[in-house]
């Protein structure tokens, strides 16, 4: 009996042992007949996000921001590249024209702030064939690119202007003296862009020729209280240092006609300080005004 007992215990432990075997052996040759997949690093992973966003260079350009267009604009005649210490207000009295009319042609929505490098259109679209005949006269003055007292945003829809003659008929009958005292500073394009007047508090300043106010404020630096007045398509005329103005933006005014009183505003003494521009070129007054 217990040799069957022990028997049957050994035939047990044989059939155990074969039958792991044959476990063993048969995945062994599972996994030699079916290898291991290998990842293929060289073929791209499909992407689970999103296409990504544009870059920038490659997102459309507007006109505007095209460098390309930019650069070529520059270039042309009836074209000025704003530079640091620029207002609105000196670019159009450096080129003749009203500061008003810049922003509409630029469409400029806020007349407060330029940008350094900006290209900015100073003639009207339909004077373009012949810009070429313009004097255009770059500005060096120093200074911050904001156009300083000059009126909030907002203003840049302000109606077309009035027409004023074409041209001045006889440039040495065309303007008279806008005051009565005598002369203190002499023109000097580098030093002096017009002739200084002497007067005193209060005495009338008046204007040279018929025209039209394009400024008046105390937003250009250096000329305290100013008034310019547009004569025709090449002469504006520049009154600086008045203690009062007497006029505003728009209005037409008639030779002789009293538009401010004299003062010291931006200086540190009583005086007009007086300029005639030519396509926006400071000229010798005293070459143009009537001998006294």
């Amino acid at each position: 009996m217990k040799f069957a007992i022990a028997s049957s215990s050994r035939v047990k432990l044989i059939l155990s042992c074969l039958f792991t075997a044959a476990i063993v052996s048969a995945c062994a040759t599972t996994g030699r007949g079916m290898p291991a997949p290998v990842e293929d690093r060289n073929k791209p992973k499909t992407p689970t996000v999103s296409k990504p966003a544009k870059t920038e260079s490659q997102r459309p350009v507007s006109k505007a921001q095209n460098p390309v267009a930019v650069a070529d604009s520059a270039t042309k005649p009836g074209y000025y590249t704003v530079k640091p210490g620029d207002t609105l207000i000196r670019i159009g009295l450096d080129h003749g024209q009203n500061w008003r009319d810049i922003i509409r042609w630029n469409s400029i929505e806020n007349p407060n702030l330029i940008e350094v490098g900006q290209v900015l259109r100073v003639l009207p679209p339909s004077a373009e064939a012949v810009a070429e005949s313009v004097v255009v006269k770059p500005v060096t003055s120093p200074g911050t690119v904001t156009t300083g007292q000059e009126p909030a945003a907002g203003t840049s829809s302000a109606k077309p202007p009035s027409s004023v003659p074409a041209e001045a008929p006889d440039e040495t009958q065309f303007f008279s003296w806008p005051a009565a005292g005598s002369v203190q500073s002499s023109f000097d394009e580098s030093k002096n862009k017009g002739i200084d007047i002497a007067g005193k508090l209060g005495d009338p300043v008046l204007a040279s020729a018929d025209g039209r106010v394009v400024y008046a404020g105390a937003g250009l630096r250096g000329y305290g209280n100013l008034i310019i007045l547009k004569h025709s398509n090449n002469f504006l005329t520049a009154y600086a240092h008045n203690q009062t103005l007497l006029v505003r933006e728009e209005q037409s005014v008639k030779k002789g006609q009293k538009i401010a009183e004299m003062g010291s505003s931006d200086s540190e003494q009583i005086k007009l300080h007086f300029e005639i521009r030519k396509q926006g070129k400071p000229v010798d007054p005293m070459k143009l005004l009537p001998n006294r």
